[in-house]
């Protein structure tokens, strides 16, 4: 907000309605989104994951596979989304173990990275990948620790497009 006026909200007509934005007048560039969550859980679940001894098998694969499946779909999830052709989808986990002796949980650190060549950037995309990869592994390890939480989806970088670049502040690559 500039000068304390309310900034106009792209996908809302001037009666409020939602509507699709028209990015035909935009410029055709590559773009690029960083996104990032964590699964907090316990230990004992963290090393399951990162040992591939999970009951119902590679947690990991299937939650990569997810997160790249749900990128690709983002349009049929998001209704005012644009469906993008995406040029490349990664999707990876760092584990995080807690200090010994620590009461706090163990958490698996979800990082997507997308990119197109087109019209409109890829920020949503990155999000479901992460988010969908995220509950894919609460789905696969549900059977071991309910207790499980997915937080802090959020956008890390992107870049391309009118807007250019950002980076939120103090984000580390995984």
């Amino acid at each position: 907000m500039a000068g304390g006026e309310m900034q106009r909200l792209s996908h809302l007509d001037e009666h409020g309605r939602a509507r699709m934005v028209d990015v035909g007048g935009k410029d055709v560039t590559h773009r690029r989104a960083v996104a990032r969550g964590r699964l907090l859980m316990r230990p004992e679940t963290l090393d399951l994951i990162l040992s591939g001894r999970a009951p119902k098998g590679d947690v990991l694969a299937v939650a990569r596979t997810a997160g790249i499946m749900a990128a690709k779909r983002t349009a049929d999830l998001i209704p005012l989304c644009h469906p993008l052709p995406l040029t490349a989808v990664e999707v990876r986990f760092a584990g995080r173990r807690p200090e010994p002796g620590s009461d706090q949980p163990a958490s698996l650190e979800i990082e997507a990275v997308v990119e197109t060549v087109d019209r409109t950037g890829v920020e949503m995309e990155a999000l479901t990948a992460v988010a969908v990869a995220g509950l894919t592994v609460y789905d696969m390890c549900k059977a071991v620790d309910r207790g499980m939480v997915l937080e802090a989806v959020r956008l890390t970088a992107k870049s391309g497009g009118r807007s250019g670049r950002f980076q939120r502040e103090g984000e580390e690559p995984l």
